[in-house]
């Protein structure tokens, strides 16, 4: 029998990817007691045959127990039966605005801010989320992207190193991401806003595509960025980290940007099995290149 236990921080997405684990074959069930989880395998004998992959959502609504879930995970590795912890995770912006935008109280939160629920949620979650085999970062990542993910590890049995890379264009007229990890200024290009036919076009557009790309400083900015890429990811890996933001800006995030940041993307989408998403964050804003 395969286990595998979901849990994280509230508001990343446990109760989406328990839907999702379901739709991929495996009997969910949420918020089993964590002192049942160790004795799971025992009651299951009589469906062994019917029931061989199972996923166990566990959250803080099991608070009091959150830290016997370490150890009911040893106790069913004793026992030969495969365990895998996926924990998702999120940065606290992202939490404290879903949880803005639905309205929730944190479940630890009672009646202090959300921050201080999350901050208290993350104390407690410290242990398991120390021996997660996969953890995901949800923060930037659409629904779609999250299911591509669960496929890739449940499915495919694909190699993850617990990180999802966000590739951004933007426009520097309306500001950089704040949660930049690493920003390429690329308005030393020459800018199709200037060519009549391309203006009201964009970087998803081949017309515009083949304009910048036809610069050789083009194609040698992406050969050095993929290059300091392959060095820098496995490291980023090696430490711990779960989401890199990767901005590319031009002046208002339409031509250039666009165009350098879906190149990127295709480059490490060869050659990656990382997580990986495209977003252009200022695309529609207005026609400056």
């Amino acid at each position: 029998m395969e286990v595998v236990i979901l849990t994280g921080m509230s508001g990343a997405g446990k109760s989406t990817a328990l839907k999702m684990m379901e739709d991929l074959g495996y009997y969910c069930i949420d918020n089993l007691p964590i002192p049942l989880i160790s004795k799971f395998d025992e009651a299951s004998g009589k469906f062994a045959t019917e029931v061989n992959h199972v996923a166990f959502g566990i959250d803080v609504r099991n608070w009091a127990y959150i830290e016997e879930l370490v150890n009911a995970i040893a106790s069913l590795k004793e026992r030969s039966v495969s365990v895998k912890v996926l924990f998702l995770d999120a940065d606290e912006d992202t939490l404290i605005r879903r949880y803005k935008e639905t309205r929730r109280s944190h479940p630890l939160a009672g009646n202090k801010r959300v921050e201080d629920g999350i901050k208290e949620e993350r104390e407690k979650l410290e242990g398991i989320r120390a021996i997660a085999d996969y953890i995901i970062d949800t923060s930037h990542i659409l629904t779609r992207d999250l299911k591509v993910e669960l496929e890739k590890i449940f499915v495919q049995n694909q190699r993850f190193a617990n990180l999802f890379i966000n590739i951004i264009s933007f426009g520097f007229k309306y500001g950089i991401p704040n949660d930049s990890d690493m920003v390429f200024d690329v308005r030393f290009l020459p800018n199709p806003y200037y060519v009549d036919k391309l203006r009201y076009l964009s970087g998803n557009d081949k017309e515009v595509q083949d304009y910048v790309m036809e610069s050789p400083e083009a194609g040698i900015f992406l050969d050095k960025l993929e290059d300091m890429l392959e060095f820098l990811i496995p490291n980023y890996v090696k430490e711990g980290k779960t989401q890199l933001v990767i901005s590319i800006g031009c002046t208002g995030g339409r031509h250039r940007s666009v165009t350098l940041a879906n190149a990127l993307y295709e480059r490490l989408k060869e050659k990656t099995s990382y997580g990986l998403r495209v977003e252009h964050q200022d695309l529609r804003r207005d026609i400056t290149g």
